[in-house]
């Protein structure tokens, strides 16, 4: 089928082995790339009960029939495994440079299976796979792990996926890096490539995958690319990156401050993109093939810091540090984005520690001393979870099992054991609902529900018809992770965009209907998936304190609109009132 391969390449790390095995077209037709494809192989390859950081769980690279094309957006691929973090389904995406290069392997879809016995690197091409002795970088962070394999196999174009400290030491919340500053940063990946005993992934090649209709393609994304030229968004993005949302959300009351007991930071106006934009020396950097040039490379110019520069910081990172530990100096959080990013540690899942280990020992439960705004205080605590030294080890397996053992679980903020991105649900209600019925977690990617709340399409606080919306946003994502298309094309890729590009790339001559039916498939094989790991309906609730601990303008999620609008997503998607497909 033209858009893939038709080609899977399993590396068993134990026999130190290799095998080429063949993907149909009617498998291939009947989940495309990406998710979908990712989420079959899991299914197919990971028993339930499997240990997520042993050698029976698979690690899995996809690209989709986009990727390596002219499309606007396409630079992405997916990695998938169980989750170490959650135990439950584990997905996560990155952009950069990676994608088009690994496609140009040869194959539709990596899986690597078992455990290597000492620590080694990979490099795949479309001609071999070669295992490398990788004991004299384990130890390095990812900036010098990435130079040093690149070097090493010395081929130009080469691109490189790399782990840090904390997926080498099986930091739950462990992520996989590469260009430096991008990151497949949620649910652990790096944590099970660290487990496997793989330094780095390695990629070159010069196979190619012909769409179907390459002149159409060709028209399509001229098409789009004028189509972006006078969008009031994508010159937003251009501009300000996601730190946009700084300001939005403060305005809103919905910016999680002082780990989740405020809505708005005092001090946010200097976290602002306009802040960003007039204080330090920046430059826009983007994916290519991509006209959105959301990356802010980003310079601090005067201070302790200068010199130092990433690409970021992304409006997360913001959050989870600035707003949850409440530090208002962007230098500041510059310096702790570098921090996770040559650790190889999720800023997300980092910045709620950190602030929950400050809750804790507001608390005195916590024997550390750590308070609110102290950034040195969380650098140390950061560098000690990504080696597991004292409060660290019990830090680096997440907030959940951290709560339990120092017997507070009603403080921790989290879902299915993974801690929420920065929109508060007891503003934005529907984020709630998008929390709650996420695969993965607490996440706000699957579906970008913060949008339609934000931007006036729905009422953030109504219940009705919330649930319908949700799974239309829900659904129409799922395309764009089985092509995989960047998130930011959302409001200018819709339906009928993503039927032609099915169709123009795979030749299968699909239609809305059918892409709707595909996208509810693979929510319903990710519910089986989890279901098969232990799920329950349990693991789809809220943290109470959303529902009974209101922000200090008084909102709050209460409990009986979200259990509606949950009842109604259950129904609505054919499943039982326990959450099971039936």
């Amino acid at each position: 089928m033209h858009g893939f391969y038709g080609r899977l390449l399993r590396i068993d790390l134990t026999g130190g082995s290799f095998r080429v095995e063949e993907i149909s077209d009617q498998v291939l037709a009947s989940c495309l790339g990406g998710k979908g494809l990712g989420t079959l192989l899991l299914i197919k390859n990971v028993k339930p009960g499997a240990d997520p950081l042993g050698p029976d769980n698979c690690l899995i690279f996809t690209a989709g029939p986009i990727t390596g094309t002219a499309v606007p957006g396409s630079n992405r691929y997916g990695v998938f495994a169980k989750s170490p973090l959650t135990g439950l389904y584990g997905e996560s995406y990155s952009g950069g440079g990676v994608a088009s290069v690994m496609r140009k392997t040869g194959y539709d879809a990596i899986i690597i299976q078992g455990r290597s016995d000492k620590p080694v690197y990979l490099e795949i091409s479309d001609g071999c796979v070669a295992f490398h002795n990788a004991e004299k970088l384990w130890g390095k962070d990812c900036y010098a792990a990435e130079d040093a394999v690149l070097e090493h196999v010395g081929v130009k174009g080469a691109q490189a996926l790399v782990i840090g400290p904390a997926g080498e030491n099986l930091v739950r919340f462990a992520c996989i890096e590469n260009n430096y500053w991008r990151s497949a940063g949620r649910t652990g990946m790096g944590a099970v490539m660290g487990a496997k005993k793989v330094k780095a992934l390695v990629f070159h090649g010069s196979a190619r995958c012909e769409p179907a209709d390459g002149a159409g393609l060709k028209h399509y994304v001229a098409a789009l690319v004028q189509k972006g030229r006078d969008n009031p968004g994508v010159h937003t993005y251009r501009k300000y990156g996601t730190p946009q949302l700084v300001s939005l959300m403060n305005t809103v009351g919905g910016f999680p401050s002082k780990y989740w007991t405020l809505g708005k930071l005092p001090g946010w106006e200097s976290l602002t993109g306009d802040y960003l934009l007039e204080n330090f020396e920046v430059q826009p950097k983007t994916c290519a093939p991509c006209f959105m040039n959301c990356g802010k490379l980003t310079r601090v110019t005067r201070g302790r810091h200068a010199g130092l520069a990433v690409e970021g910081p992304e409006y997360e990172t913001i959050y989870s540090f600035g707003g949850l530990c409440c530090i208002n100096d962007l230098a500041e959080i510059i310096f702790l984005n570098d921090l996770c990013d040559r650790l190889g540690v999720d800023t997300i899942s980092a910045g709620n520690l950190a602030a929950f280990a400050m809750a804790a020992s507001a608390r005195g439960v916590l024997d550390e001393k750590l308070e609110y705004g102290d950034v040195d205080g969380v650098a140390d605590l950061v560098t000690r979870i990504a080696h597991r030294r004292g409060v660290g080890d019990l830090l680096a397996e997440g907030v959940r099992p951290a709560a339990d053992k120092l017997g507070v679980p009603e403080l921790a903020i989290h879902v299915k054991g993974m801690e929420p991105a920065g929109y508060d649900p007891r503003v934005l209600h529907g984020m709630g609902l998008a929390y709650a019925t996420s695969p993965r977690g607490a996440c706000h990617l699957r579906s970008t529900f913060y949008k339609p709340e934000l931007s006036g399409m729905i009422d953030p606080k109504t219940t009705a018809g919330k649930a319908e919306l949700f799974i239309e946003f829900e659904d129409r994502l799922v395309i764009y992770d089985t092509l995989i298309l960047c998130r930011f094309y959302r409001d200018l890729v819709q339906w009928g965009d993503l039927v032609n590009l099915v169709n123009l790339t795979t030749g299968l001559g699909t239609d809305e209907k059918q892409l709707r039916e595909l996208a509810g498939g693979i929510v319903r094989a990710t519910r089986l998936f989890n279901l098969s790991q232990g799920l329950s309906m349990a693991d789809d609730l809220l943290p109470q304190r959303f529902h009974r601990e209101p922000l200090e303008n008084g909102d709050v999620l209460p409990e009986d609109n979200f259990r509606y609008m949950l009842s109604e997503y259950y129904r609505l998607r054919g499943w039982n009132g326990e959450g099971q497909p039936v």
